[in-house]
């Protein structure tokens, strides 16, 4: 197969946008009917980001088949709306764990093992395993250019493009142009420096991507183009969007997928971006807006719960509504003197996301309270739905100090305990219940109408799980089984009777959910919220 791989990397400073550029290319690659397959390089030592603190690195975000990855493999799925595999996220310390576990087990014959060829060969058969079956790779290098933790991949990828054909690599370098306010001018020489030195690293961007918050006249165009050995055709300008999802269209302004065909040499084919183009549509004129408070403990990082944002914001749009999300720290719920009340007024609907520890417990359980008797639409995720089955165990079943195992072990009612297999596990790292697993939902529970489907997957990130003892307790009570995961018969997903829209999931919905194809869980909990404000108006009137 005539694989095309092209190659992204960010220069002057970080947080660029380079993940976005490469999700936007994805997409706009995708609309000309080329397959597209997407990857991401980060330069740490960590095997994945999975025992990472949220604060140091965003979101963690699971792939298909269990992956822990970077949060920017959440938006290469948005975008191109693919399910990825462990095979896009790459980290330095995944490379040179192989490397040295095959040196352990002798696959070198006593050779000594260096960085060149061994880690760099390592590296490059990342890039070849993930383009078997694409016409396009995209392969995003973490951390900005020069960083000296990210020079093993860029050698690995100085080398490759020795290694197929030249015309089938593309380099696209992201990189900044600024603004000086007290000259009132854009600057090009921090981009001449960056260029200079991948130029020194062996590789030559053939395309830029310039960052900037005012439009690149054409002879700043040419002055980079002379001083970058760059054509001016092939320096595209990415201002700021107001939403994410405008990325992809201002670039197609730009002819940025055009004339990376043309670079790689590929036929340039009719784009459709029609879906696209509606769903923005429906983003940027909603005709109502609803309220829903996020309860978390990472609230100062909105990061750290990025892929349900984003979700929320896609049940928005399958409704036409702005969906304004109101961030709660959930240890500021406790206490005498919170007015709880306050807090949550004006909110439609309230969720509680997925989480670990015993920090804010008691204040998500405080927000799980307030939805449960307010008849506010509720949505639990995870440790949001184990939270929700705590409070109803102490408040509606009568099971004083009902708790999880992981925050009490010697709790009277341990209606959540851990998953029989996380039982005497040392390693932290990649051991949850990981990936997509099955769940048969109950035939008449809002769920399955909700889903219109008896049987789908979701992805998990758990250890710890609904304890099936207290199934008909809580059924008895109100609270019942909506969803099992029929190979084990755990629980997956309850719902309240009686409320408007009370629902808590053990699965990580919010990593399925595309703009263009919102998750119906959002859908559901968007909509419930509608009703909710639209009731509120009735109220006042």
């Amino acid at each position: 197969m005539d694989t095309r791989y092209i190659f992204v990397t960010g220069g002057v400073t970080s947080s660029l946008g380079k993940g976005i550029t490469a999700a936007s290319l994805g997409r706009l690659l995708k609309a000309r009917g080329y397959t597209v397959a997407i990857q991401k390089f980060d330069p740490y030592l960590n095997i994945d980001p999975g025992t990472m603190n949220p604060y140091q690195h965003g979101e963690v975000f699971v792939t298909e088949d269990g992956a822990e990855t970077d949060l920017d493999l959440g938006h290469y799925e948005r975008f191109v709306d693919e399910n990825l595999t462990r095979y896009s996220s790459v980290t330095s310390g995944q490379v040179f764990f192989s490397v040295l576990k095959r040196e352990r087990e002798g696959g070198y014959h006593g050779g000594t093992v260096q960085v060149i060829p061994h880690i760099t060969d390592e590296i490059k058969e990342k890039i070849h395993r993930i383009g078997e079956k694409a016409d396009v790779v995209i392969t995003e290098i973490g951390g900005t250019v020069g960083d000296i933790e990210g020079q093993p991949f860029i050698e690995a990828i100085r080398q490759f493009q020795w290694e197929v054909p030249p015309e089938r690599t593309l380099f696209i370098h992201v990189t900044l142009i600024p603004y000086l306010k007290t000259s009132q001018e854009l600057k090009t020489k921090p981009t001449q420096h960056s260029v200079k030195e991948l130029q020194g690293m062996g590789i030559h961007p053939g395309m830029l991507v310039c960052r900037s918050d005012y439009p690149i006249p054409p002879e700043m165009r040419e002055k980079l183009s002379l001083f970058c050995n760059v054509p001016a055709k092939f320096i595209i300008q990415n201002l700021d969007a107001e939403s994410l999802y405008q990325v992809p269209l201002m670039l197609e302004r730009e002819a940025f997928a055009d004339k990376v065909c043309e670079a790689l040499r590929l036929p340039i084919r009719p784009s459709d971006l029609r879906d696209w183009e509606d769903m923005v549509d429906r983003f940027q004129h909603p005709e109502r807006e609803v309220t829903i408070a996020l309860v978390g403990k990472y609230i100062q990082l909105h990061d750290a719960y990025l892929s349900v944002a984003e979700a929320l914001r896609h049940g928005g749009i399958a409704h036409r509504a702005r969906v304004r999300i109101q961030w709660v720290q959930a240890d500021e719920l406790t206490g005498p003197d919170v007015d709880v009340e306050a807090v949550f007024r004006g909110v439609h609907g309230i969720l509680v996301p997925g989480g670990f520890g015993n920090r804010g417990i008691e204040g998500k359980m405080v927000a799980v309270r307030y939805a449960r008797e307010h008849n506010i639409p509720y949505l639990g995720i995870c440790l949001g739905m184990q939270v929700a089955v705590m409070e109803f165990a102490r408040h509606v079943c009568g099971m004083e100090g009902a708790s999880s195992t992981e925050f009490d072990p010697d709790t009277p009612w341990p209606v959540i305990d851990i998953m029989e297999e996380q039982k005497g596990l040392e390693q932290t790292g990649g051991t949850m219940r990981l990936g997509a697993y099955r769940c048969r939902l109950t035939p008449d529970s809002g769920l399955r109408a909700l889903y219109g489907a008896d049987e789908v997957f979701e992805r998990h990130r758990h250890r710890y799980e609904f304890n099936n003892a207290y199934i008909e307790t809580f059924a008895a009570h109100g609270l019942r089984v909506a969803g099992v995961n029929p190979e084990r018969e755990l629980v997956e997903a309850v719902e309240l009777t009686g409320h408007p829209w009370f629902v808590g999931v053990q699965f990580h919905p919010e990593f399925k959910s595309r703009p263009n194809r919102p998750h119906p869980l959002f859908i559901g909990l968007i909509g419930a919220a509608i009703r909710r404000a639209e009731e509120e108006i009735c109220w006042k009137k």
